[in-house]
C-alpha cells in the first residue's frame, strides 16, 4: 500500500476540519472548534487501481502563513487549499497561500477546494472569480462538508493526481 501525506491549508473557519471529518467518518458538526497546530487522520482508498492510504494533516487556520511551520509541509505529496465561498478574501487568501508553499514544496498536486456549496446561493466567490483562477492552471472544485456534495470526488481527484 502507498502512503501519500495531504496538506489542507486555509484561512480559520473555511471548513477544514469539516471537510476531514465529512470524508474520513461521513460525520459534520455545526460547532466550531480551532485546530491547534495539526491533526493527522488517515484514509485508505483505491485510485487508479492502486491501494492508497491517505494521511491527511489538518494544520491550523491563520490569515498569515508567512511563518509557516515548515516541519508540517515536509514529505507533503498533495496539498488542498481551502476557501470559503461567503467569504470572497478567503479565495484570495488561498491563492497568495499556494504561492508561498509552492517556494516551501515544489510544484506537488493541489485542489483548491471551494467549501460551503450548500449555501451557494449566498455566496460572495463569483463564477468570474472562479474563472480567473481555472486560467491560471488552478483545479478548482466546490464542496460542502455539510451534505458531503463533491467531497470522496475531492478526495480521489487528488490522489489520483498524486499517483
Amino acid at each position: 500500500m502507498t502512503a501519500k501525506k495531504i496538506c489542507m491549508l486555509g484561512s480559520f473557519s473555511v471548513g477544514k476540519t469539516s471537510l476531514v471529518e465529512r470524508y474520513v467518518r461521513s460525520i459534520f458538526s455545526d460547532q466550531y472548534l480551532s485546530t491547534v497546530g495539526v491533526k493527522i487522520s488517515k484514509k485508505e482508498l483505491t485510485a487508479k487501481g492502486q491501494n492508497v492510504s491517505l494521511v491527511l494533516w489538518d494544520m491550523e487556520g491563520k490569515d498569515d502563513y508567512s511563518n509557516i511551520n515548515l516541519s508540517y509541509l515536509r514529505g507533503a505529496m498533495g496539498l488542498f487549499l481551502v476557501a470559503d465561498g461567503l467569504r470572497r478574501e478567503t479565495l484570495d487568501e488561498a491563492y497568495t497561500l499556494q504561492t508561498v508553499v509552492a517556494t516551501l514544496v515544489g510544484d506537488i498536486p493541489r485542489i483548491l477546494l471551494i467549501n460551503k456549496f450548500d449555501l451557494a446561493e449566498q455566496w460572495e466567490v463569483t463564477n468570474d472569480d472562479i474563472a480567473r483562477l481555472e486560467g491560471q492552471r488552478f483545479t478548482i472544485m466546490k464542496t460542502s462538508a455539510k451534505t458531503g456534495y463533491g467531497v470522496d470526488e475531492a478526495f480521489l481527484a487528488l490522489a489520483e493526481a498524486m499517483l
